[in-house]
């Protein structure tokens, strides 16, 4: 039960960095991505400052037992294979035409907004697609 409740706070805390950040405002992302017009740079900072604080936390964490799980679930694969690298397209496809990506989208859930729930809902249906195609 207090993983669950880790999991809870830890989520909101991401939500409200997300609403505090802009990166929930797909006009202030898009604005971030438009190097080449009216580039707004203050993405920049979110960025940076996320970057910073997960480098020197994964150190941390390599070294530390979790405290509600067996064991830390951190990626090892380093390959670059098809399916990472289409992922990574499709990912900056969509980011780049609709200004929001997966988090950001479901935080906006909570406006109830047709946009947000289509974005969620395709990103699903991507998702259950995307499960077929690779099942063995």
């Amino acid at each position: 039960m207090m993983s669950v409740f880790i999991a809870f706070i830890s989520g909101l805390i991401f939500a409200v960095g997300l609403v505090v950040s802009g990166m929930t405002n797909p006009e202030v992302v898009k604005g971030f991505l438009d190097i080449l017009g009216d580039w707004n740079p203050a993405l920049v900072f979110v960025m940076g400052g996320a970057v910073g604080v997960n480098f020197f936390t994964f150190k941390f964490l390599e070294k530390r037992k979790p405290m509600c799980a067996p064991a830390h679930f951190l990626p090892d694969n380093k390959d670059i294979d098809r399916k990472l690298a289409f992922g990574s397209v499709m990912f900056g496809l969509g980011w780049g035409l609709l200004g929001v990506c997966p988090g950001p989208g479901l935080v906006n859930l909570v406006t109830l907004q047709s946009g947000a729930l289509l974005f969620v809902g395709s990103m699903l249906a991507g998702m259950f697609a995307f499960k077929l195609w690779t099942k063995p």
